[in-house]
């Protein structure tokens, strides 16, 4: 832990365990820093990134928090929700990770080892999912390394890790927050707690995101994603949901099940492991069953429709 925290202080790049994704953490104040997160991962340098603080006092002092900024980030900190809001006029956070914009995301993770990591690095961590753009999250260190070995310094190896797919993110910049990613905290638990719909990312724009996780293609394997299958061809992989199998599934080149029982729970956790074993196969297309848009349902089917989009 103090060697990581030593190395993030020092400009360097290293990958730690959230209750989400790994993230490649590089100090979000220092230009040069974050620059190595964009050359590791190859990834567009207009797409902004998710500053990581220890706790939420010290998010606050980056953003400027209107009221259900602030509900939200009360009853969601820590834990897997990025809130977007405008940088405030101290924010250490440089233009680098912000892409340029005037506002900020900001997140407080839930793991106490992680926040503990934070605070012994005593800045804001910039953080994006420890793979090469568009390539599937990782859910472990050697995930992390598959991708990344060789590019960073360093791998903080806490596990395997529970929530599966990213935060969601949450633009709160006047008027009605806006749903501009659907992760690990539901649309309904948002809508419950500020008592009104959230609103539509407003159609993300490919050229200049305003939050993080908006390209169309994104989380992408190197075989093509079919979605919705009804059927599987014995040349493709199966990529199953629930305690029905599709047909064909017995003799498609392999087959795996997010959750036999129907748990969406489950099923996120176990998605980017599962895509990267079946695309470790080499089939050229992976078949995925259909999966229902209710809870954890809804950032499930986001992920994969960004992993079948074209590239």
């Amino acid at each position: 832990m103090e060697a990581a925290a030593a190395l993030l202080r020092a400009g360097q790049v290293v990958a730690f365990p959230t209750e989400t994704v790994y993230g490649l953490g590089a100090d979000a104040t220092d230009p040069s820093a974050v620059a190595r997160i964009f050359t590791a991962k190859e990834r567009p340098r207009f797409n902004p990134l998710i500053a990581h603080l220890p706790d939420a006092e010290a998010a606050l002092a980056e953003g400027v928090f209107d009221d259900a900024a602030r509900s939200l980030a009360a009853a969601f900190w820590p834990g897997a929700l990025t809130l977007v809001v405008p940088a405030a006029p101290g924010c250490r956070i440089c233009d680098l990770a912000r892409a340029g914009l005037p506002s900020v995301a900001l997140r407080v993770p839930a793991p106490e080892r992680t926040r503990a990591l934070l605070a012994r690095v005593g800045r804001p961590v910039a953080a994006p999912s420890a793979n090469r753009s568009g390539r599937v999250s990782p859910t472990s260190a050697a995930h992390v390394l598959a991708d990344l070995d060789g590019r960073i310094m360093a791998v903080l190896d806490g596990g395997e890790t529970p929530v599966g797919v990213e935060s969601t993110v949450v633009a709160c910049l006047g008027g009605t927050p806006r749903l501009l990613r659907p992760g690990g905290i539901t649309r309904e638990a948002l809508e419950a707690r500020l008592g009104v719909a959230l609103a539509g990312p407003e159609g993300p724009d490919a050229i200049h995101p305003v939050g993080p996780g908006l390209l169309a293609s994104h989380y992408a394997p190197r075989a093509q994603v079919r979605l919705d299958a009804a059927s599987v061809a014995p040349e493709e992989v199966a990529l199953l949901f629930g305690p029905d199998p599709l047909p064909g599934a017995d003799a498609a080149r392999a087959r795996l099940n997010l959750s036999p029982a129907g748990d969406l729970a489950e099923a996120a956790a176990r998605l980017f492991s599962a895509l990267r074993q079946l695309d470790g196969i080499g089939a050229p297309v992976i078949a995925v069953a259909p999966i229902p848009e209710r809870g954890l349902g809804e950032a499930i089917n986001d992920r994969l429709r960004r992993a079948s989009a074209p590239r």
